[in-house]
């Protein structure tokens, strides 16, 4: 008897980058890239062909910082601009004008770049709230896992959830990954007033069942071990499509999330591509942390979703 063929311990994200090359190169819009972690992450990008970036920030901090990086950014749009907040209200204007269909945090605070883009006058708000998504590839596990939200919203509501899921089903879907199938985590499998996460979860699946969150199967509550793994499904006693197969991770608070993502990362030797969505453009946020393979993971991902959204996918319903 053969042995199965070992897979490629990261080919979910390579699967990724190789669409998204076949696509010319997104314009992309970073917001003050002054160190060598956010400059390096765009270069590589635009030299993969996945983005074309216009890099927005201080001249003089931009050119140092590619100088002793070694990397040569003379061959893109660069616009000046004299710190972190203007960067970031200079990059927002320019997607605003059309000049992008990408935004990506270069070397700035995560909030300086969300307040311009959540800005009711001058901002990319849609109907939707903010949130974020990471998109894992987790090397033994047998598909890509989107974790949410682990970055943006602390303690969300249950609206702010429907959004949340909203967000994260209109990506797999966008991604041309499929109707997902969400797990709403909590600690147990069963409702109880004890946990009000469970009574959420309850609610969520009552809100899709009633059409107000659309285009994937949801289920909840369900522990994690139950929400990825079969056999916990079944010794549970749990029917459904989704336990034991879940594509969709939804954390009850951004603690547990931030918790789930980064152990996956440190145990389990997964990358972690991160994106916020519900805006008009998707946002790209890559840490300093991050590898090569994530940062240009995170750059496929935004792009084959932004080619979504402009081929009419829905966004703000």
């Amino acid at each position: 008897m053969t042995s199965p063929v070992p897979r490629p311990p990261h080919d979910k994200y390579e699967a990724l980058i190789a669409r998204a090359r076949q696509m010319p190169p997104t314009p992309t819009v970073v917001a003050h890239p002054c160190d060598e972690a956010s400059l390096r992450g765009a270069c590589e990008a635009a030299e993969q062909g996945l983005i074309e970036p216009i890099l927005v920030g201080p001249r003089t901090r931009m050119a140092a910082a590619a100088e002793a990086a070694g990397l040569d950014i003379g061959r893109y749009e660069q616009v000046d601009a004299a710190h972190s907040v203007e960067s970031a209200a200079t990059a927002v204007g320019l997607v605003r004008a059309g000049r992008a269909a990408l935004l990506m945090k270069g070397s700035l605070h995560t909030d300086e770049v969300l307040a311009q883009v959540t800005a009711k006058e001058t901002g990319l708000r849609t109907g939707r709230r903010i949130s974020h998504v990471f998109v894992m590839d987790v090397p033994a596990h047998p598909t890509t896992l989107f974790i949410t939200d682990a970055a943006v919203n602390i303690f969300p509501d249950l609206a702010d959830k429907r959004d949340i899921i909203q967000n994260a089903i209109d990506l797999h879907v966008g991604l041309g990954l499929g109707v997902p199938r969400v797990a709403i985590l909590s600690a147990v499998e069963t409702v109880t007033q004890k946990i009000p996460s469970t009574i959420e979860a309850a609610a969520l699946c009552k809100m899709a069942d009633r059409g107000q969150i659309s285009g994937g199967l949801l289920e909840g509550p369900l522990a994690l071990d139950n929400a990825i793994n079969e056999e916990a499904a079944r010794i549970k006693g749990i029917v459904s499509p989704v336990a034991g197969r879940a594509q969709i991770l939804v954390a009850p608070d951004l603690e547990a999330g931030n918790m789930l993502a980064k152990n996956l990362t440190f145990l389990a030797g997964a990358d972690a591509a991160g994106i916020v969505l519900g805006a008009r453009v998707p946002l790209i946020l890559t840490s300093r942390a991050d590898n090569v393979r994530t940062r240009l993971a995170s750059c496929a991902v935004a792009a084959l979703y932004a080619q979504s959204l402009a081929l009419g996918h829905p966004l703000g319903r």
